[in-house]
């Protein structure tokens, strides 16, 4: 192991260039410094995929660090956003490991394969609901259209939220995904209004939960309480998360993956032809260009990390994007190709802070492309250039995708 300040270079991932095009600056990285330091993020990079794993499976580093972020800015502006990351600090994966497993198994029975397989009507209907809405149009924007309502609607279903709030729920949780945005303190005062005003809502649900439980998960998280599992205050937290993560991910997935497909017509005409291609096809879309882009670590204890040794309380920036295209894991790495197999990405995580709602992620995906490609045929891209949310690295989000048909 070598000591890690003699031998990092330094990379700016905030360039202009870097934001239009991550993976030209990715690709440099890993060949050049396969662990770069980023003075913006104050965290090392990884960018090889085997290297990328081993960080993901190590129990030595925690995901709950997104509040560290906070610590860069001045006094006044943490003090103005301490409930924001008083919040944050609630959520799964930020706490630790040994509670977060506890949250996870309260969780488990709604997230199992078989479960999920029960939903499949649900999302049908919904995704051919959303269609009939834009058909007559000949366009719509997926983003907004159905990307988003799609998995918020049945996120808000597994929750149990009235269905007349679900604009509301949307609106908010797309302001909560600013919480990734810690350079931009206009979107973090956003986040947490947004953050305070679905506390607020949720208060009255979970009272009335305590009085009138029903099969969803507000109610297992209220029976924990009674138990001691879990606090009022966590479970509005973990309320907002879910919201919030339970639809980012898909919406992303979907958006992503449509423009993909988009832009390599060959693709998509073989989706068209062979929709028993679909689970394939949803996971080459998580490999090549999947809803988050890296995913943040920090050292509990010192750590050996690429033939390094880094010290306790180091931040590590994992690189999604480019450990999905290493060459030396993925043959021919850069190629769209929807009939791969063996795809081994890392989009959804891996070891004890693996993503719980990716059974449920992959079968929305799968069920929205199916209806979408057998209801719009004709689907062409209805815009110039892609208009991709860039403020953070570890987003790959689009603000809009708009499309049309005939």
């Amino acid at each position: 192991m070598t000591d890690v300040a003699a031998t990092i270079r330094s990379y700016d991932l905030f360039t202009p260039e870097a934001v239009r095009d991550p993976m030209a600056l990715l690709r440099r990285m890993r060949a050049e410094s396969p662990v770069g330091w980023s003075p913006q993020l104050q965290a090392y990079v990884l960018t090889r995929h085997p290297d990328i794993v081993a960080a993901l499976k190590d129990r030595r580093l925690a995901t709950g660090n997104l509040t560290r972020g906070f610590d860069r800015l001045s006094q006044e502006e943490q003090d103005e956003l301490r409930p924001l990351r008083e919040s944050i600090g609630l959520w799964m994966g930020h706490t630790d490991p040994a509670h977060h497993v506890r949250l996870q198994q309260l969780l488990k029975r709604y997230f199992t394969p078989a479960t999920i397989d029960t939903l499949r009507p649900q999302v049908r209907q919904i995704t051919n609901d959303l269609l009939d809405a834009v058909a007559p149009a000949g366009r719509m924007d997926v983003v907004t259209d159905l990307a988003y309502p799609l998995p918020a609607n049945v996120i808000a279903n597994m929750l149990g939220m009235p269905a007349g709030d679900r604009q509301r729920l949307q609106a908010w949780s797309r302001d909560i995904a600013a919480v990734f945005q810690i350079a931009d303190i206009g979107a973090l005062r956003r986040a947490q209004r947004s953050t305070l005003e679905m506390q607020e809502y949720l208060h009255p649900l979970i009272a009335q939960r305590r009085i009138q439980p029903t099969d969803d998960i507000l109610s297992v998280f209220v029976a924990a309480q009674h138990d001691g599992t879990i606090s009022e205050e966590e479970i509005v937290a973990n309320c907002v998360l879910l919201l919030f993560a339970g639809h980012e991910t898909t919406a992303g997935l979907i958006a992503n993956g449509l423009a993909l497909l988009l832009e390599h017509p060959d693709q998509l005409d073989l989706l068209r032809r062979r929709p028993e291609l679909t689970p394939s096809a949803v996971e080459e879309m998580l490999r090549y260009d999947g809803p988050a882009g890296a995913v943040m670590r920090v050292s509990e204890q010192p750590v050996e990390l690429a033939g390094h040794s880094f010290p306790a309380n180091t931040l590590f920036h994992l690189a999604i994007l480019a450990g999905n295209r290493d060459p030396d894991v993925f043959p021919d790495a850069e190629l769209f190709d929807i009939t791969r197999t063996g795809n081994r990405h890392t989009a959804f995580g891996m070891g004890a802070f693996y993503c719980l709602g990716a059974a449920l992620a992959r079968m929305e995906a799968d069920e929205c492309f199916r209806i979408l490609l057998d209801r719009l045929p004709g689907i062409r891209p209805g815009y110039q250039s892609l208009d991709r949310d860039s403020d953070s690295p570890l987003g790959r989000r689009l603000r809009s995708l708009p499309v049309e048909w005939s």
